[in-house]
């Protein structure tokens, strides 16, 4: 629990120094989630969707802290409006599983999600997965592993720009050396978390 503690200290400073801070917030309702404190997670997870609609996983948790708080209209409505987000955006597993939490509820999945049409992708694009559009891609891949290739496959170049400052608030602000392994992995995680990968 003392972990959970520090984990929590640490993204809500995070969240504090930077209002505006999508990822402080996303992490810090997510430790507060996996803490049993629904209601703290709720404002957290909103202040994302507030700052950042765009962020499918985001409905799915906000959802599950609502269920937890006996908010079942409000979970439904939420994953309703996540199943259309993650639809538009291309994000398959977060788009299924508010799908199987809908249907457990009990509740219609929208229509427009079963005949969504698909958008083309065209040359030197590509569909991202963080903004949800059809955008100019990187002009290389950012790291020249499986990760550089995902990141060069699914971000385009607007939103890779916008990590680079973003990455850069993540370890100042949790001091993290990234010669320790564990600060890498980390760093990683916030790195995926505000890709939306």
């Amino acid at each position: 629990m003392p972990e959970n503690d520090a984990r929590i200290e640490q993204f809500r400073n995070m969240a504090e120094a930077d209002p505006n801070n999508e990822l402080g917030h996303f992490s810090l309702g997510k430790a507060y989630l996996d803490s049993g404190q629904t209601k703290p997670a709720i404002e957290s997870f909103q202040r994302v969707l507030d700052l950042n609609p765009n962020i499918g996983k985001v409905y799915q948790l906000l959802a599950t802290a609502l269920l937890k708080e006996n908010r079942k209209p409000e979970a439904i409505e939420r994953l309703t409006q996540g199943v259309k987000i993650a639809t538009s955006r291309g994000d398959v597993m977060p788009k299924n599983e508010m799908i199987a939490m809908l249907k457990e509820l009990g509740a219609a999945v929208p229509e427009s999600v079963v005949s969504a049409p698909q958008q083309a992708v065209g040359e030197g694009q590509v569909q991202c997965k963080r903004c949800g559009r059809i955008a100019k891609k990187q002009a290389s891949q950012p790291f020249s592993n499986a990760q550089g290739k995902e990141i060069y496959e699914n971000i385009c170049a607007d939103c890779w720009r916008a990590w680079i400052g973003m990455g850069t608030k993540v370890i100042n602000e949790l001091r993290l050396p990234l010669s320790d392994p564990q600060a890498q992995k980390i760093f990683d995680q916030h790195m995926r978390e505000f890709l939306n990968l």
